[in-house]
């Protein structure tokens, strides 16, 4: 027999519905870390790959230079017959701020372009930051409302494609440059790319 309360209502019920919501938040949460543990973000897959660049026409950052001259903004003719590597970037991005070494360093390769995507950033706080750290991009574009970006697939910043010579994107890497990825990861896709 099932006990009742003073309105009548069967006990178990409304222990029941009193632990719903609970119930409800642990399955969430364990599907949550269940998710987190399934790899690593930074290999989110990306369906341009093999796929030609999206159209790109990006005007130059306002007022940047370098050694005295404009640097340009980017587009597709940019990147036709070069491997390149394009970094998407923001002033505003902290973990941006930590793969600017690792960029340097890439910029002095010179088998390959380094260009930058700056994403929704106002010209002020890009040049800023690129006067700051120093300027690794032979061409920079100003994504300033973020519609290339998305066309590029990207989730967020900062983010590296690189583009074979034939105009296609050969890798992304999500996330920023670090000592490990560069070696581990990018500078064999690199070579893939050279070849």
């Amino acid at each position: 027999m099932t006990s009742t309360s003073d309105s009548g209502a069967p006990v178990k019920r409304r222990n029941f519905l009193v632990l719903l919501p609970l119930l409800v938040f642990i399955g969430i949460a364990a599907l949550f870390l269940f998710g987190l543990g399934e790899g690593d973000p930074s290999k989110l897959p990306s369906a341009l790959i093999g796929k030609p660049v999206p159209v790109t026409n990006l005007p130059p950052i306002e007022e940047l230079s370098q050694n005295g001259k404009p640097v340009p903004g980017l587009n597709n003719a940019t990147l036709s017959g070069k491997v390149s590597l394009v970094n998407v970037w923001a002033s505003w991005c902290v973990p941006c701020h930590d793969e600017v070494p690792f960029l340097e360093q890439l910029s002095h390769d010179k088998r390959i372009q380094l260009v930058g995507i700056n994403y929704k950033d106002a010209p002020d706080n890009a040049r800023r930051f690129l006067n700051r750290y120093g300027n690794p991009f032979m061409a920079a574009g100003a994504d300033l409302k973020g519609r290339t970006s998305i066309d590029w697939g990207v989730y967020g910043v900062p983010e590296t494609f690189l583009v074979g010579r034939d105009g296609r994107i050969a890798y992304k890497l999500v996330g920023p440059i670090s000592a490990a990825n560069l070696k581990a990861v990018l500078e064999p896709e690199i070579e893939k790319a050279l070849k």
